[in-house]
């Protein structure tokens, strides 16, 4: 709990904190990075590059300060940033340099107006924010049997298949054989992959697509596009630079280098109705959660609405849709902006969840959200105006959270 002294300093600077927060986080990582380049390997340089990561930290930290005393609402934020961290073998020691930074960064940015009591206050909720992440993700890493800071398993790919005309589905499996660890229908892989071009590891995470109790990873990455170097910089984008180098040079029998499963975008159990919502790759995590209940709950009731640009970039469409033909209390509804005609399911444009027929959701049905951020944003809000509680609404993001709730 913040302590008495500390408490109006923080309420008094918390406006001024939100006005120039992305400032502050991003002279932090150009800061903290500048000190400790090996550290550069932790993060996306991309999202680095077009400010997300910036933009994602000074919303968690404004959130954290101004939710602190509020449980219920800040405590799904700390547990998205815990797995997050788990997924990226962030270590306790590793909170002492980025709190040096930050509160040097918060001083160094709004010069004189940070006076000894103010620094000392945002210290101050830094430290409990720091320790309620630890706590979390030790009790992430113990579930695992993980050895926070060791070195990360290289595992076998055992199948390759492409899965749409931009999608890659690849198998992971143990090189001795031994069964890979369960996880939740939902949760996301870490894999690490040298970019010698950026002279950097680049971790990036992928939705396993498959059902647990396989003994294999499955996960399905879309090719994003290499983008060019602007004017006046020394080299490629590094967006797309991962999933280009797995979709053009990753073969059977190769191994990569991987994390523990996390994520807190999870199935939920019980017999309650389930609804799946998404577009594009955001598939992914959908389909474990579908594969998981025909597997061991094929008469639970489930609406899977799914939106893709064309057929031809649909993944694991037979899968799927095999699937749910196979589940006698399953709906399913599919958006396809262009070629809509050639498919006699599927509704032309995009996703629609006002569609006639289809917002009659089932009774205390959990929604479950993943896709283009402006995708999920449009959907959330078609939710809530049907009058579906937002504690209902799940959703998974591709990359930092700016979807957030908490403002």
């Amino acid at each position: 709990m913040l302590s008495t002294t500390a408490r109006p300093w923080i309420e008094a600077t918390l406006p001024v904190v939100l006005e120039h927060g992305e400032a502050i986080t991003r002279h932090f990582y150009q800061r903290m990075l500048g000190e400790h380049p090996d550290l550069k390997n932790l993060f996306n340089a991309s999202n680095q590059a077009q400010g997300e990561q910036a933009q994602a930290l000074a919303r968690a930290v404004y959130a954290f300060a101004h939710h602190m005393d509020k449980p219920q609402q800040i405590g799904p934020v700390l547990d998205r940033i815990a797995h997050k961290h788990v997924s990226l073998g962030i270590t306790p020691a590793q909170y002492t340099i980025v709190g040096r930074h930050l509160l040097a960064s918060i001083g160094e940015v709004l010069g004189a107006a940070i006076t000894a009591e103010i620094a000392s206050a945002w210290d101050e909720v830094y430290w409990l924010m720091a320790s309620e992440l630890i706590a979390r993700e030790a009790r992430l890493y113990q579930e695992r049997y993980w050895t926070v800071g060791g070195a990360w398993p290289e595992l076998e790919v055992s199948a390759l298949e492409a899965s749409s005309s931009d999608s890659l589905t690849l198998t992971l499996r143990a090189q001795d054989g031994s069964p890979l660890s369960d996880f939740i229908p939902g949760q996301y892989l870490s894999v690490a992959l040298p970019l010698p071009e950026l002279g950097l590891t680049q971790i990036r995470q992928y939705s396993l697509s498959n059902r647990p109790g396989e003994g294999v990873w499955r996960i399905t990455v879309k090719r994003v596009r290499c983008e060019a170097a602007k004017e006046g910089e020394g080299g490629p984008s590094p967006a797309g630079l991962v999933s280009t180098r797995l979709h053009e040079h990753l073969r059977v029998g190769d191994t990569l280098r991987v994390g523990p499963t996390a994520g807190d975008f999870q199935l939920k159990p019980g017999a309650q109705p389930v609804v799946m919502i998404s577009a594009g790759v955001g598939i992914t995590p959908m389909v474990s959660m579908l594969q998981h209940i025909a597997h061991s709950q094929p008469d639970r009731p489930l609406v899977f609405a799914y939106a893709a640009t064309s057929e031809q970039h649909y993944p694991l469409r037979e899968e799927v849709e095999a699937t749910l033909a196979r589940l006698p209390q399953a709906r399913y509804q599919l958006w396809l902006e262009s070629d809509s005609h050639s498919c006699p399911k599927a509704l032309p444009g995009r996703m629609a969840l006002d569609t006639q027929g289809l917002a009659s959701w089932p009774d205390d049905a959990d929604f479950y959200l993943c896709g283009p951020l402006p995708f999920m944003q449009a959907q959330r809000r078609s939710l809530l105006a049907q009058g579906i509680d937002r504690s209902r609404i799940h959703y998974e993001v591709f990359g930092p959270d700016l979807l957030g709730d908490l403002q």
